[in-house]
């Protein structure tokens, strides 16, 4: 006679439960959208740079240290991720990035030139540095650790969404009617999302702001040494292993266009239609293994397996791809060959994302995350310039994104190698390890 009420509290139960998921993958959606608005303005730099250079009258090293430049400044932003969120909310602290990244597109829309070209690129490199952290520190709020796998994946995803969908479009507004309407477009995006943002952001369970309920601020004393977060081997060579994959995300958002057009033949438009490709196979990739990834957190298996092996095992496998693409002749098989190549790359930076996240409290979240940012996006700095120089030394400019592709997955494997090696999130937590690995399994 008591089981109706039982079966009553279990359908209220997962009525609950199915609408917070909801709830919480619409709150994620808002963050995919900006997170394709942040791509698409870091991307859109790859489909102008040719027409750009030709009006400006700029060399590859030019346009690869305009490239290196960005990424520099993203690398300082990322270290003010930690300072802005115990400044600000993370609802008002966004806004005001994506209304920065529309207003530095103006001066270079009215007065192109290397000195405003440089200033652009820095400027919304220092903004979006910071944009990166605090995306996924609002994701993590709205998700327990078992499933930031697929989360973070999910923002990722919108990335490639980004270069299959929306750079192909941003290159044919930009053959159409000019580079500098491309740019607009974004600027416009940015603006009309800041207000759908402020009228439908909420901060979930998980976040730092209610870390008294959420079961992870638990398992954490109340603050943490950053040194005893920032100095462990498992965020050291976490943070290589990011570092390296940045730089083949770096050298294909900065070079690939240009490679396709100037070194396999491909015209200006076909490169940005096929300049999605990569990406399209990467989000595949990235969604398997992240979910993979998720799925033996839930089974009990180690973060160490499912945060950190699985991610370096396929960047190996990026870098070992990457590596035969100066043995090949034809185009349509290096442009396979550097799609599948950078797709096992994608898994890294979510998933080590994650694995970042479980060795700190939620309130330091972001500022771990913000750090993780600023090392790894050297590889992005030293990237882009360097592959230029590469290609204006090259007897063509074929063979020097080739062997620059080369050179980057050779780093790639030797830093998956080492991160499987040395990195090791249950030894290096911080506080009470066996309390949280346990939480993790529920």
């Amino acid at each position: 006679m008591h089981t109706q009420p039982v079966l009553d509290a279990n359908r209220s139960q997962t009525a609950q439960s199915s609408g917070s998921q909801r709830r919480a993958w619409g709150m994620t959606g808002l963050l995919l959208a900006l997170t394709v608005i942040n791509q698409a303005d870091q991307a859109v730099f790859g489909i102008i740079a040719q027409p750009v250079a030709k009006e400006l009258g700029l060399s590859s090293s030019q346009l690869g240290l305009v490239g290196s430049l960005f990424y520099a400044a993203l690398s300082i932003g990322g270290l003010m991720a930690g300072v802005i969120n115990r400044w600000i909310s993370v609802k008002w602290a966004l806004v005001i990035l994506a209304l920065i990244w529309s207003i530095t597109a103006l001066p270079l829309v009215v007065s192109a030139s290397l000195a405003t070209l440089i200033a652009f690129r820095l400027l919304l490199g220092l903004t979006e540095g910071p944009s990166v952290p605090l995306i996924f520190t609002a994701v993590y709020s709205w998700h327990p650790p078992v499933r930031r796998g697929v989360a973070g994946a999910c923002l990722q995803a919108s990335s490639a969404f980004t270069k299959f969908a929306v750079i192909p479009a941003l290159a044919y507004v930009s053959v159409t009617w000019g580079w500098r309407t491309a740019i607009l477009c974004i600027a416009v995006a940015a603006v009309l999302w800041c207000g759908i943002w402020v009228g439908g952001w909420s901060d979930g369970p998980h976040g730092h702001s209610k870390s008294s309920d959420s079961v992870e601020s638990d398992m954490f004393p109340a603050s943490i040494p950053w040194s005893k977060i920032l100095w462990n081997r498992t965020f050291v060579f976490s943070s290589l292993l990011c570092m390296s994959a940045f730089a083949l995300g770096a050298t294909v958002l900065t070079w690939l266009p240009s490679y396709f057009e100037v070194g396999l033949g491909y015209s200006r438009l076909q490169a940005g239609m096929i300049f999605g490709l990569p990406a399209l196979v990467g989000l595949v990739i990235s969604l398997i293994t992240s979910a993979v990834s998720d799925l033996l957190l839930r089974r009990g298996h180690s973060t160490r397996l499912a945060r950190v092996i699985l991610p370096a095992t396929a960047l190996v496998v990026s870098g070992i791809i990457l590596a035969t693409v100066p043995a090949i002749d034809t185009p349509a098989v290096a442009v396979a060959a550097v799609s599948v190549g950078y797709g096992f790359s994608m898994p890294c930076l979510p998933l080590i994302e994650a694995a970042m996240a479980s060795i700190c409290p939620p309130h330091q979240t972001a500022g771990t995350l913000g750090v993780l940012v600023a090392v790894f996006t050297i590889g992005g700095l030293v990237a882009p310039f360097a592959t230029g120089l590469i290609v204006d030394a090259a007897s063509t400019p074929a063979a020097g994104y080739a062997s620059a592709f080369q050179i980057f997955g050779l780093i790639a494997i030797g830093a998956g190698l080492l991160a499987s090696i040395m990195a090791n999130p249950e030894r290096d937590t911080p506080g009470q390890e066996p309390k949280y690995v346990a939480a993790q399994a529920v």
